[in-house]
């Protein structure tokens, strides 16, 4: 089969790079498009992914996201048309999978959140829906999906790239560029997704913690801000030990030499739990089943108010346990696949 996949964000690009090593290996070809959206072009770059860039983002406005759904969705279509295309992937393109339901064209959509408001649209157009098994049952009802199209998987969806995941020692000269030595506690932030649909709120927790780090001598840590207007932000309010790289660095090497990840989102406190590294989430939404079942198993630490900010441990790692879930790609590969 000729089978296109679209990233739509920057989590996109190792998860697919991930399963389209694996689809290859079926003897499968793999087309790949990408929306010009925070690191996801870069990333797909030197992930070896030749994506052909259609589209950006829409801005923080619900009128600019959703014209910008529509107009993106038409420019797919038209890059589709003519590829001899037999199955488009995502994880929950919303242009995609207009483009694709326009075009006829069978459609894949992964998911594992079950409080995205647009999953609405996804859930009901796409022709099959792959989700964690802990992805609650009531949330496929009420997004609209019949049962029938909906296939589980166990396991998280980082556990998909990270399974097999091993160091780079090179990496280690890229934190000393950035003035972090071994000897320093690494803790590796990302602010809240304030232009998402799903986080459309302030969350001072986050500001409270960075204080609280830059009073700590041996602390130094690196935030990954999610657009030029949180990097200017936090550039200027805080110590010299909070750096704000210029460049993408790799995700994965990052958190695994990390002492402690803190996100206001799910991805990269997900990526640290399948990789054994102490992580808490400062997120303020509401909560995806995979993040409390990750919790449940103590590999995931909730911060919902000031006192949880300061009783943080804040120290040197003890040694990670990676959850090593090694299956989870072909698992998801063969949902994809079957007919």
């Amino acid at each position: 089969m000729r089978i296109w996949i679209d990233l739509a964000n920057s989590p996109h690009v190792p998860f697919f790079r991930s399963l389209a090593n694996e689809l290859t290996k079926r003897d499968h070809e793999i087309v790949v498009t990408a929306r010009d959206f925070a690191e996801t072009v870069g990333l797909a770059e030197a992930a070896g992914l030749a994506a052909q860039v259609i589209g950006a983002h829409g801005g923080g406005k619900l009128s600019g996201k959703a014209g910008n759904l529509v107009q993106r969705a038409l420019a797919l279509a038209r890059w589709a048309r003519g590829q001899e295309l037999d199955l488009a992937v995502s994880h929950n393109s919303y242009s995609q999978i207009l483009a694709a339901r326009a075009l006829s064209l069978r459609t894949v959509t992964l998911m594992d959140y079950e409080h995205q408001p647009a999953n609405h649209l996804a859930f009901r157009m796409a022709s099959r829906i792959i989700v964690p098994r802990a992805f609650p049952e009531t949330a496929i009802t009420r997004f609209g999906a019949s049962a029938a199209k909906v296939w589980r998987y166990d396991g998280i969806k980082e556990d998909v790239y990270l399974a097999n995941f091993n160091a780079d020692p090179e990496f280690e000269k890229t934190l000393c560029e950035l003035g972090i030595r071994a000897s320093d506690v690494l803790v590796t932030l990302r602010p809240p997704a304030s232009e998402a649909l799903y986080h459309r709120f302030e969350n001072a927790l986050f500001d409270q913690l960075l204080e609280r780090l830059s009073t700590i001598p041996s602390v130094k840590a690196i935030l990954l801000p999610r657009n030029d207007s949180q990097r200017k932000s936090y550039s200027i309010r805080y110590g010299s030990n909070l750096s704000l790289p210029a460049a993408p660095l790799d995700g994965a090497n990052l958190i695994a030499l990390s002492d402690l990840v803190v996100s206001a989102g799910g991805t990269m406190n997900r990526e640290a739990a399948a990789l054994g590294v102490p992580a808490a989430s400062i997120y303020l939404g509401e909560w995806a089943a995979v993040d409390e079942q990750l919790v449940n198993e103590g590999r995931l630490r909730r911060i919902c108010n000031s006192e949880d900010v300061r009783a943080l441990p804040i120290q040197k790692k003890p040694i990670a346990k990676a959850r090593r879930a090694m299956q989870v790609a072909a698992s998801v590969a063969d949902l994809i696949l079957e007919p």
